[in-house]
């Protein structure tokens, strides 16, 4: 295949950045209106928009969410006069999460409405880490170029971090709950304690290649674990360290030992752990450096985490609002 008779929608900012590693970032046409890396596809036609209110509180959000599935709405609508009028060969999307990006159902339904183009669809189901390398193999195949190079360097990294935390014994490994959201309370699934595990931690609550659950606050204490990170779906560094301010507020936050110890971690969920792209790698490192600091140095300190004691004695901002 002419990869330069490509034009690839993305719907999805994990499909985005697939291709951009694989060099197809020109052929790149069009994106969902959550597609914002490689900084260089911003300026593409934005083909989706949310039917809800993104900057609301957690519990607002969820509740929208909610009431939109019960009345079998999606909660993205795809502009379909941007896809006519863009003509793609490819639509990326998922079928893995409703609540993510636009469903795979929604993306045939806009393609059978198109007169001037029929796109093939390229749709994404990741649920554990080797589902990302087939992900990018597939759609590597489909559109004529090689992966086994990304593909290769992308594992070559997860092997260095597994081979550094090899000599550590049962005992260094901090049992570790990633909490996906706070109102309610929910913690990271999928993807996430492979990550956690490859890291150098413990894994609580959730199972691999399990969706994310509901947790009771109760539970959270009684586990106590070493280590608390905020991963929070579709919350940069700013809104997650406001959504883990409001949990500090509980009395019984005094009492965890992550917190007596330092361990309650901020991270960049949406350009990070939310996105099942090349960047789930980074996650991973970005772990294995928050859960094993005498090991690890990456270098993703302050721009992919930060530590919740820095900011804990700061007056709360009001939750909901972007800083």
């Amino acid at each position: 295949m002419n990869t330069q008779n490509l034009r690839i929608v993305s719907l999805i900012p994990s499909a985005t950045e697939i291709l951009a590693a694989l060099g197809l970032t020109d052929a790149i046409v069009g994106r969902s209106h959550e597609c914002d890396y490689p900084p260089e596809i911003k300026d593409r036609p934005v083909c989706t928009q949310a039917r809800l209110n993104s900057n609301a509180p957690s519990a607002r959000i969820h509740d929208d969410v909610n009431q939109l599935l019960q009345s079998a709405l999606s909660i993205y609508q795809i502009k379909t006069e941007v896809l006519e009028q863009l003509q793609p060969t490819h639509i990326l999307t998922q079928d893995q999460c409703d609540v993510c990006a636009v469903s795979l159902k929604d993306v045939e339904q806009a393609v059978a409405s198109l007169t001037h183009s029929q796109p093939k669809i390229i749709s994404l189901q990741p649920n554990v880490l080797a589902d990302l390398w087939t992900d990018i193999e597939r759609v590597a195949d489909a559109t004529g170029v090689e992966s086994r190079r990304l593909v290769e360097d992308l594992e070559s990294r997860i092997n260095i971090c597994k081979q550094k935390i090899q000599g550590l014994s049962v005992a260094e490994l901090p049992t570790v709950a990633c909490i996906e959201w706070t109102d309610p309370l929910m913690t990271a699934g999928n993807w996430t304690s492979e990550l956690v595990t490859l890291a150098g931690g413990q894994p609580l609550f959730s199972a691999v290649g399990k969706p994310s659950v509901q947790m009771s606050w109760e539970t959270l204490v009684a586990t106590n674990p070493s280590a608390i990170v905020f991963m929070l779906c579709g919350f940069d560094l700013n809104r997650t360290r406001q959504e883990a301010m409001a949990l500090t507020l509980r009395p019984e936050w005094q009492n965890l030992r992550a917190v007596h110890t330092g361990r309650v971690y901020i991270t960049d969920g949406n350009s990070y752990f939310n996105r099942p792209g090349p960047r789930l790698v980074d996650s991973q490192e970005i772990l294995a450096e928050i859960l094993h600091p005498e090991i690890f140095e990456y270098g993703y300190k302050g721009i992919g985490w930060e530590p919740l004691e820095q900011v804990e004695s700061a007056t709360p901002p009001k939750v909901g609002s972007r800083q």
